[in-house]
């Protein structure tokens, strides 16, 4: 039997052409021998729209619908309705660039003690073009406490970007999967998952991430300076705690993909 990859992706009103460009490029994935993937549409609510727009393209799709709730509760659900032992985010408006979870899989299968990949991205703009990110790390290994350490003398901005993660089922679960709070699920998560476990960055480009004006991260309350205040205290906060633990004896190997917590 194939081992999976499951692609994760929260749905609320989605643009129409941007979830069809989304899932051309999960359909187009290629993936190593003896793999296979499954992408898991989760809508946040229960209108049915994402399995009304794609309904019947390929069996690899998989609609569920919910509660509203909201982005970290749709991705949650998402998780939870999954099954691959590795676990690949897209958001709805995104799109994978050819070979990136042929590499993810690589990365992530390679023996090594690595626990969750990353990769560059380049912003995709409403004129088509893209800019790159001024800061990504060099290609390799970050090492358990280096993306903390960065973000947290970098006012809270991270070396990597959180929504290419790729990271082995029972470290995320371990972690209760995204983080519940608004806007910084993702980022609060990838933390986490970085103080208990190396990570990887591939300098490789492996996502487009659109920039139009329906985005999450581009809606006004995102932005509130009271509340992104109380979300990354909150992160920092968890951040410490897991540090405790690891000063305890919590160590990367128990994320293994095979491993039985």
């Amino acid at each position: 039997m194939d081992r999976l990859i499951s692609v994760i992706t929260p749905v609320h009103s989605p643009d129409p052409d941007h979830l069809k460009a989304a899932c051309e490029s999960v359909l187009s994935q290629d993936v190593p021998r003896g793999w296979s993937l499954e992408w898991i549409l989760q809508e946040d609510g229960d209108t049915g729209v994402a399995e009304k727009l794609l309904q019947g393209l390929d069996d690899r799709i998989q609609f569920h619908t919910g509660r509203r709730g909201g982005v970290a509760l749709t991705r949650n659900l998402a998780l939870a309705n999954s099954s691959g032992e590795l676990v690949k985010n897209l958001d709805a408006d995104d799109v994978l660039m050819p070979g990136v979870l042929m590499r993810d899989i690589e990365v992530l299968t390679s023996g090594d003690d690595i626990a969750w990949a990353t990769s560059r991205l380049l912003d995709l703009l409403p004129d088509g073009t893209t800019v790159g990110f001024d800061n990504d790390p060099p290609h390799g290994k970050l090492v358990p406490g280096a993306v903390l350490e960065h973000w947290r003398n970098h006012n809270f901005r991270l070396p990597v970007h959180p929504t290419t993660v790729c990271i082995r089922r029972p470290l995320v679960v371990a972690l209760g999967g995204w983080m519940g709070v608004p806007g910084s699920d993702d980022t609060g998560m990838i933390i986490a998952a970085s103080i208990l476990a190396t990570g990887f960055f591939n300098s490789e480009v492996g996502l487009l991430y659109r920039k139009w004006p329906g985005q999450e991260t581009a809606q006004q309350a995102h932005k509130h300076e009271g509340e992104w205040n109380a979300r990354m205290s909150l992160i920092n906060e968890r951040a410490n705690a897991l540090q405790r633990a690891v000063a305890h004896g919590w160590t990367a190997n128990r994320f293994d993909t095979t491993s039985q917590l």
